[in-house]
């Protein structure tokens, strides 16, 4: 009895110690994932760095720089608004002039289509 009493007490020391090693391999699993996945993050983030350098560097070539784009348009603008301002000062008195005249020169005039009927 004594001898099936130990050979009890090995098979669970042996079970315990399987699974003790078991969880420590668990462990080590997910630390060795977690550490997989850090390492996959950090190259996932260093080449999208490094499209995203290319693309700027591509977009710079192909269309200028955009500020200087932005500036030039708010050049052209300013230029339109000031040559519009200037035409409008220039030509207002004398557009007043021919509108009043139109308005107030009235000469009546007999429609030719008119029968007078007696």
């Amino acid at each position: 009895m004594t001898s099936q009493s130990q050979g009890i007490q090995q098979l669970l020391q042996a079970e315990k110690r399987a699974k003790d090693k078991l969880e420590e391999a668990k462990k080590r699993k997910g630390k060795r994932l977690k550490q997989a996945k850090e390492e996959a993050t950090a190259e996932i983030d260093h080449y999208r760095l490094q499209r995203e350098k290319e693309f700027r560097s591509k977009q710079t070539n192909v269309m200028g720089s955009q500020g200087n784009l932005s500036a030039k348009i708010e050049e052209q603008t300013t230029e339109t608004i000031r040559n519009l301002t200037s035409s409008y000062h220039r030509n207002m008195e004398s557009m007043m002039k021919k509108l009043l005249n139109t308005i107030c020169d009235i000469s009546p005039e007999i429609h030719p289509n008119f029968r007078h009927e007696v």
